[in-house]
């Protein structure tokens, strides 16, 4: 049963905090791991596993495949996703991820600059910088 499959994904904490940030919009792994501070293995079996349940969507452009929730999961699920949003919404770690997103969108780094200097970013988004728009 699909249904029983979906709640056994949705069991584990980083595939919850990956759907924190992907209800923000998509981005690619090396995203997703810098803001988590996991690792890209790490990240990329969640976001797999979240791809096979067809909860997530992945879309490559250029060298990078960009992750994000499949509106057919909201659509089909929709009680269930409103009530994981309305949660993460009320949690203060998981607000702390959307902070360090909203930190990395604010900033000019790149999927480039993850890539070569992953620890500066990582720096960044722990630190305490304002985000000035």
């Amino acid at each position: 049963m699909e249904f029983i499959e979906i709640f056994k994904a949705l069991g584990d904490e980083n595939r919850i905090r990956i759907l924190n940030l992907l209800k923000e919009g998509e981005l690619c792994v090396c995203e997703i791991e810098s803001i988590l501070g996991i690792t890209q293995s790490n990240a990329s079996r969640h976001l797999n596993k979240l791809k096979s349940l067809k909860i997530i969507g992945a879309e490559k452009k250029a060298q990078w495949v960009y992750y994000f929730i499949d509106e057919e999961f909201i659509s089909k699920n929709k009680m269930l996703y409103d009530y994981i949003t309305e949660k993460l919404t009320k949690s203060d770690s998981y607000e702390k991820d959307i902070e360090k997103l909203n930190k990395y969108k604010c900033s000019a780094f790149t999927c480039e600059q993850l890539r070569e200097d992953k620890e500066k970013v990582i720096s960044y988004l722990e630190g305490n910088y304002e985000c000035k728009k």
